[in-house]
Order: structure tokens, then C-alpha cells, then sequence
């Protein structure tokens, strides 16, 4: 089978963490660790077994010395002799066991310490074999200072008790701890400053979260890092030149929509007094259809208008737009949950499920407006059993000043910002507007806004 890069690399990316800030804890823990592992397998097979092999030929060969010394002389004398020597020059503590045998067989280390003293066990027992023709019997784990020697002698045994450091060097356990605890106390203060770096990211982040909600992030500031601070000033300048441009351009409306109602005033003035004729009133209709697109204009270039988030029952906006939409002739059904609460700009909110529900009744007989709760989000469903808008057609729906020939959002009075000025709302409340077909057989335009 041939490894394929592309899907090692899908499936190494699919396994990585997702954060940054253990992106970049693994960066750092990673390669301390394996340092860790490389150092303390060279210890201990370059440094820590060659040392305690080398105490280990030394004791064995003490231990020779003493054996053969006493059976040349197996004498009471003899042996407290060399009982007392070996205690005063090697540290050996020798005892005298007459008629007793070896023990039957090796003693069994605990579970949890027997991984650590196998080496120790390895190297002390290879040194005997070495240096002793008679049998011999050890134990390396029953004294926590010692070591346990037996060997056979004429009439008994040799018992000796060594000290532990004579048998293998007990630095090791030692150094692993300060190498262990130094990497956890450097972890530590990685996990200290990585934190506060991802910190300002994330406050960026918030911030660019919050501007795309509409909210007030005036008390924002750059921090962490360079980079992040000019990320964050760009982020900020950006703001700046967004909502300049929205004020520019809200302004420019407001002005031409002044301009244009004086005219448009004047001009209704004049039919209203003018006698009622056939194209008085077709005059009449034309005004009203300029005044209605003006209003739209005006909608579109507004926006959220600088209204402030509220947390308002959903319910409520739903149904004065209802109502509204019952005083036009429209048949009109609610339903959901009438608890449901959000932080949302209740005019503009109005204003956009009020074009949904108005371009719905302009199209449908029945028009059902359906409130629900979903995980992390909240839905405002409006469907309709009215012709609906072609699949291919849903996506140019949405473009302000697009009217569909053949689609139902062909608004006579209107300029085609309905669908928009419903979209770009949504989207202020960090939210979207999506098409589809209806259940009762027309289209459904759903809002989805954040919890």
C-alpha cells in the first residue's frame, strides 16, 4: 500500500488542535519532550547502566574476596576478622548463617518498582556470575538502604548487606525529577505567556464580532504582541473608514430624499386642489409610487440607523408586523414560542420581517410567521402558499435594485431592496435571511439570529 501525502497530511490536520493557543502549547511542549525522552534514554544507557555496572563489578568483587578469604580460613577468628575488615575498609556488613540453605528462589519486587530496579537487578547479577563459583541469592528491592547478598559457604551461607549506593548510582532518580520539574515549571509559565497573547487575539476577535454586530466597541484597544497591535489598529482604521462611509452615504440619502419631497409635496398639492380626472388620479398613483421608493431608498441606506441592541420578547415585533401586515388584507398565522427572547434592534428587526411578510402577502393568500428555538440560534420562519422564487433564481433575489421578471419579488411599488434591507439586518445581528421552498407551497424566507 502506498502512502498517499496528501491524505497523511488531511489526516495529521484532522488530529491537530484547533485552537492557537494549543497550537501553540504544543509547539513548545513538543519538542521539550522529546528532548526529554532523547536526554534520558542517553542518560541512562551511556551514563547511569555503565555506572552502575561498574559499582557493581566493584561490589561482586569485594564480595570474591570475602568468600575466598573465609573459605581459606573458616575459622571463628578468621571470620571476625575478616568480618570487622570488611566493615571498616568496604562498608560490607558480613554474617555467618551455618546450616542454612539459599533461599528457593528469586524474591518478586513489586509491580510498580520492578520496572525500575530490573537494570539494577541485570548488571548485580551478571557481576556475581562473574567474580563467584559458588551459588548466590540477591535481593534489591526488601531494604530501602541496602542490598541483600547471600552466597553459599562450607556448613551455611555468607550473608552480606551492602549499601545500596555501593551497587548502582542512585542519582538517577533524582536527576529525572529535576528534569521533570524544571519542564513543569517552564510548561508553566509557557501556558502563562501563551495565554495572555491569545488573550489579545481573541479580544480582536470579540471586537471584530461585536463591530459585524452593530455594537459599541469603543472601549476596544490594541494589545498583546506587534504584530497583534497593528492588527488591531488596522482593524480599528478599517472601522473608522466603514462607518465614515456609512454616514456619507446615509447623509447623501437623507439630502436627495430631502430635495425630493419638496417638489413631490408641491406637486400632490397642486392635484389635490386640481379637478379629479382620470389622469389626475394616474398622476396621483405615480407620486405615491415615488414617495414609497424614496421611503426605500432611504431604508436601504440607513441601515440599523444607530439604534442600540435591546433584549426584547421576539414575539412582540412579530406581531405588530402581523398586525400590520392583517391591515393591508393579508391573512396572517402565528406560531412558536412566545418566550423567546433576543438582543436584537427591535425597529430594524421590525422593518425587516415586515418587507418578508409584506412581499409575502403581496403574493400568497395565506402567510403563517412561525418563531423557534434552535441550538445556539433563534428562527423567525415566514411562509407563504404563494408562487414562489425559482431555485436559480434565490441568490439574485437578495442584490438591492434586482427585480426578477418572473419572480414573485416584483414589487410595483417598490425598488427591489426589500429582500436586502431584510439580509443586511439580519447579517448586522450576526444572523443571515435564506430561501427555500414552503410547506404550504410557496417560499419560506427564514432569519436566523444568534442566541
Amino acid at each position: 500500500m502506498r502512502w498517499n501525502p496528501r491524505v497523511i497530511g488531511r489526516w495529521a490536520k484532522r488530529r491537530l488542535p484547533a485552537t492557537l493557543f494549543a497550537r501553540s502549547l504544543l509547539i513548545i511542549v513538543l519538542p521539550v519532550a522529546i528532548m526529554q525522552i532523547a536526554v534520558t534514554y542517553v542518560f541512562f544507557d551511556a551514563h547511569w547502566q555503565t555506572v552502575t555496572s561498574r559499582l557493581s563489578d566493584g561490589l561482586a568483587g569485594d564480595i570474591a574476596w570475602a568468600v575466598e578469604s573465609y573459605q581459606e580460613d573458616p575459622t571463628p577468628a578468621a571470620f571476625a576478622r575478616l568480618s570487622t575488615r570488611a566493615e571498616d575498609s568496604m562498608g560490607l556488613s558480613i554474617a555467618l548463617q551455618p546450616g542454612r540453605k539459599l533461599p528457593p528462589g528469586r524474591r518478586d519486587a513489586p509491580v510498580l518498582i520492578k520496572p525500575f530496579f530490573a537494570p539494577i537487578d541485570q548488571s548485580l547479577e551478571r557481576a556475581l556470575g562473574a567474580r563467584l563459583d559458588n551459588p548466590f541469592w540477591f535481593d534489591t528491592t526488601r531494604y530501602p538502604a541496602y542490598v541483600d547478598i547471600r552466597v553459599e559457604a562450607p556448613g551455611g551461607h555468607l550473608r552480606f548487606l551492602s549499601p545500596r549506593e555501593r551497587a548502582f548510582a542512585d542519582q538517577g532518580p533524582q536527576f529525572i525529577a529535576w528534569l521533570f520539574g524544571a519542564t513543569l515549571i517552564l510548561t508553566g509559565v509557557a501556558v502563562l505567556f501563551i495565554r495572555n497573547q491569545v488573550r489579545a487575539i481573541e479580544r480582536l476577535a470579540e471586537a471584530a464580532t461585536a463591530f459585524g454586530r452593530g455594537g459599541d466597541i469603543s472601549s476596544f484597544k490594541p494589545h498583546g504582541a506587534r504584530e497583534v497591535r497593528e492588527a488591531a489598529a488596522a482593524f480599528i482604521a478599517m472601522k473608522d473608514n466603514i462607518q465614515r462611509h456609512l454616514e456619507q452615504r446615509t447623509a447623501l440619502l437623507a439630502s436627495v430624499s430631502h430635495d425630493l419631497r419638496t417638489p413631490l409635496t408641491r406637486l400632490k398639492l397642486e392635484l389635490a386642489l386640481a379637478d379629479p380626472t382620470k389622469r389626475n388620479a394616474a398622476m396621483k398613483q405615480d407620486l405615491s409610487e415615488m414617495e414609497h421608493m424614496i421611503d426605500e431608498y432611504l431604508d436601504f441606506a440607513r441601515g440599523e440607523g444607530g439604534e442600540q441592541l435591546e433584549s426584547v420578547p421576539l414575539m412582540s415585533i412579530i406581531q405588530s408586523v402581523a398586525e400590520g401586515a392583517r391591515r393591508g388584507g393579508a391573512e396572517v398565522k402565528i406560531e412558536g414560542d412566545a418566550g423567546l427572547v433576543a438582543r436584537v434592534r427591535p425597529n430594524a428587526l421590525r422593518r425587516a420581517l415586515a418587507n418578508l411578510t409584506g412581499n409575502a402577502a403581496a403574493y400568497a393568500d395565506r402567510v403563517r410567521i412561525t418563531l423557534e428555538g434552535r441550538d445556539g440560534g433563534i428562527d423567525i420562519i415566514v411562509d407563504d402558499d404563494g408562487p414562489g422564487i425559482d431555485i436559480d433564481f434565490r441568490d439574485d433575489a437578495f442584490k438591492p435594485f434586482n427585480r426578477l421578471d418572473e419572480a414573485r419579488n416584483q414589487n410595483e411599488k417598490g425598488v427591489g431592496l426589500g429582500l436586502a434591507i431584510a439580509r443586511d439586518v439580519a447579517r448586522a445581528h450576526g444572523g443571515d435571511v435564506a430561501l427555500a421552498d414552503s410547506p404550504m407551497g410557496g417560499l419560506r424566507a427564514t432569519i436566523s439570529l444568534p442566541a
